[in-house]
């Protein structure tokens, strides 16, 4: 398609003609409007000013005879820009006036009407246009005045020829604006047509041109961009996860396959076969939980789970969580404690739930403060061991939180460590698969919120940050528990 079909065919260009059609169409009307109405305006100008000499001149005949008449008609015939006059005899022979000649039949009938004439001092039979009008007269006379109206053409020729030439500078000026604002609508298209084609090539890094002027085009830009920005995220997310999952559970599979030759090579009795199975099995469900865990991110993060959303105690969710994993911190040689305050929330409870029980489960895994050379008969530092699940309210929000006084996570390596399958290099010696805060993460969000890593001078903070249920908090009394510490 030629550059120029291209302009013709765009919305902008259209709209253009659109408008200007309707504007040509209002402004031919308004002029049409304006001459009719001068038009009218003189015919009763003239309508009045030959009404009002014809009732002088009927009083003149009525009070001097015909030869007042004639006389008067004579005298005001020779007068500059005279009106027209004509006095015929009841037999239609013409007796005064400057008239020469008249469309036939004008005096056989009186009242108002248009003709043609032409005046006694006129050689040429210039065609000219009157309105008239004619009187009888007692003893069978009539009386023709009128006025020429070449002034009234004159001026409506003006008019007309105005209304063209206004019309015609409206199209000229409607079609340069309609196709200075069509290419250059068209040009800022075409460069978003070229930047989207890039896109579908594969440059996920494009993005649309954003002008100055902040119009609608602009915001359009602006939106499809934070767009794109997402899309991208996503995009970048998926072979990242994909390249993880490549990388990470190929090493389970290599050694799932290694210990199932090793087990048909070696293994002669009924022990150990069964002992090769129960490793085969514990390995096949370390991949299932990865696999569930990468199904619960994705679902969180798709917005699936929102279907889900109940209203319920943020408190019982920690103590369930505090019931689940305070024997395991006590086997491990830590010391859970739980601290609640009855909170409402909406969300989905199992989600929460596993999010914070991943939360739990890397401070008890990770959590065990660094060995210190300790002076002879010292205790450890009171409260080193000890891991604190609190649910709390902080404004409009609900608080669930774990603390340790392990080593922590590096500031630096706080927003990294939320990703899939992202093991730190103090965790790498750890079982796991690195999806833990990457759940909780994504859970938070879901839900609205986020997830916090923060200090806990020393060890780390981890917090869910979820809105709370609106006017929840004020019809709850606010409680305390703190759980006894059990023997380690």
């Amino acid at each position: 398609m030629t550059a120029f079909g291209k302009l013709i065919r765009t919305t902008a260009f259209r709209l253009t003609l659109v408008y200007l059609f309707l504007f040509a169409l209002f402004a031919a009307s308004l002029l049409g409007y304006f001459a009719w109405n001068t038009r009218r305006l003189i015919t009763e100008q003239i309508a009045t000013t030959v009404n009002a000499e014809t009732g002088e001149v009927s009083d003149i005949f009525g009070r001097r005879g015909l030869h007042g008449l004639v006389l008067t008609i004579e005298n005001r015939a020779l007068r500059p820009g005279a009106n027209l006059y004509l006095v015929t005899a009841p037999n239609g022979q013409a007796i005064a006036g400057n008239v020469g000649s008249l469309a036939p039949g004008v005096m056989a009938t009186t009242g108002w009407s248009e003709t043609a004439y032409r005046r006694l001092d006129e050689q040429d039979a210039a065609d000219h246009r009157a309105l008239v009008r004619v009187s009888e007269l007692s003893g069978g006379f009539r009386l023709l005045i009128g006025r020429d109206l070449e002034e009234r053409r004159r001026l409506f020729g003006i008019v007309a020829k105005a209304a063209q030439w206004s019309i015609l500078i409206v199209v000229v000026l409607g079609l340069g604006g309609g196709v200075f604002v069509a290419r250059r609508v068209l040009r800022r298209i075409d460069a978003m047509t070229g930047t989207t084609q890039r896109i579908m090539a594969g440059d996920l890094s494009g993005r649309l041109p954003v002008g100055r002027s902040g119009d609608e085009l602009d915001r359009l830009a602006e939106n499809l961009n934070a767009m794109l920005e997402r899309i991208e995220a996503l995009m970048m997310g998926l072979k990242e996860v994909s390249d993880n999952i490549a990388h990470d559970l190929k090493t389970p599979l290599t050694r799932l396959r290694n210990r199932a030759e090793e087990a048909l090579a070696r293994s002669g009795s009924e022990a150990e076969y069964r002992s090769a199975l129960e490793r085969t099995i514990e390995e096949s469900d370390g991949l299932i939980r990865t696999f569930n865990a990468l199904l619960m991110i994705a679902r969180a993060e798709s917005g699936q789970a929102r279907g889900n959303m109940d209203d319920f105690d943020a408190a019982d969710v920690a103590n369930g969580i505090y019931e689940l994993y305070e024997p395991l911190a006590e086997d491990d040689g830590m010391t859970l404690h739980v601290k609640t305050v009855p909170t409402r929330l909406r969300g989905n409870r199992e989600l929460i739930s596993q999010a914070l029980a991943n939360l739990v489960e890397n401070a008890i895994k990770y959590g065990k403060p660094a060995p210190v050379a300790q002076p002879l008969g010292a205790d450890a530092v009171a409260g080193a061991k000890e891991i604190l699940i609190e649910a709390r309210r902080e404004g409009d929000s609900v608080l669930l939180s774990v603390t340790d006084h392990g080593p922590g996570i590096p500031q630096a390596d706080r927003k990294h460590a939320v990703e899939r399958f992202v093991r730190l290099e103090a965790s790498r010696t750890q079982p796991g698969s690195g999806l833990g805060l990457s759940l909780a993460s994504a859970v938070a969000t879901l839900h609205g919120g986020e997830l916090r890593l923060g200090d806990a001078n020393p060890g780390l903070a981890a917090t869910l940050v979820i809105p709370a249920l609106a006017g929840a908090g004020d019809r709850l009394a606010a409680q305390t528990s703190d759980v006894p510490q059990k023997a380690a």
